[in-house]
């Protein structure tokens, strides 16, 4: 019998193992069939566990934020989208959260605190604005053209890097934009549709730990001038 939500942990304590295999399991099992007699180990390993883990995150790391407030937390289904895939899977094979800006939208066009992607054999951390629309696009564009606001951003990043962060987005292009200078020194970030850091990969060992609370809080820490920037210019 499934247990109720008040019977779910609430504190992160780790989740079911290092080695995600629920997930692995899942991989060689896509049926709803069994998908539902194995539900619980799904609710009480890994989604209650992600859910109070990016709590208390976001707890933590809110008092930082002071131009921006951050939403709820949001833990992504485990069913897959697949009208237009030719995939036909119904399961993801990882679990995905995230703490956005509040009021910055949903999805990955909201500028983001923190996001975290747990799977069998990856495990993802990253910050920042993973794809924007057209009209993020046209701001955030003339903001890295712009010498006070893409001097900034430039700083922001190479801190980051220094610090083992990656950059990174949805798409880029192969050319800098229309009417935009190709010789420009920010030419690399104008031909990004979007702009990411993503953190130094963690030890899996972690995830079975409450250990990984003080990590996220840490490297979260150092991105949050990133995230500030992106949520002025460009949410």
């Amino acid at each position: 019998m499934a247990k109720s939500a008040g019977d779910l942990p609430t504190r992160f304590e780790g989740f079911a193992d290092r080695d995600g295999r629920f997930f692995r399991a899942l991989a060689r099992n896509q049926r709803r069939e069994w998908f539902m007699l194995h539900r619980e180990e799904y609710d009480r390993g890994w989604h209650a566990p992600m859910r109070a883990l990016l709590a208390e995150v976001r707890e933590r790391i809110e008092p930082l934020f002071r131009h921006e407030p951050l939403a709820p937390p949001k833990v992504f289904r485990i069913h897959r989208d697949v009208r237009f895939s030719k995939d036909k899977a119904p399961y993801k094979t990882h679990i995905g959260g995230y703490v956005a800006i509040d009021g910055a939208g949903q999805g990955p066009s909201a500028p983001a605190a923190l996001y975290l992607h747990v799977g069998a054999r990856e495990m993802f951390v990253a910050a920042g604005q993973y794809m924007m629309d057209a009209g993020q696009l046209v701001r955030f564009r003339a903001a890295v053209v712009d010498e006070r606001q893409g001097g900034t951003l430039a700083r922001l990043l190479r801190k980051l890097t220094a610090a083992d962060f990656g950059v990174g987005s949805h798409d880029t292009l192969q050319r800098v934009p229309r009417g935009f200078d190709a010789e420009h020194p920010r030419a690399h970030l104008l031909k990004r549709k979007g702009l990411i850091v993503t953190f130094p990969e963690p030890a899996r060992g972690l995830l079975v730990s409450r250990t990984l609370v003080d990590w996220l809080v840490m490297h979260t820490k150092r991105a949050v001038p990133l995230v500030e920037w992106l949520a002025a210019v460009a949410a």
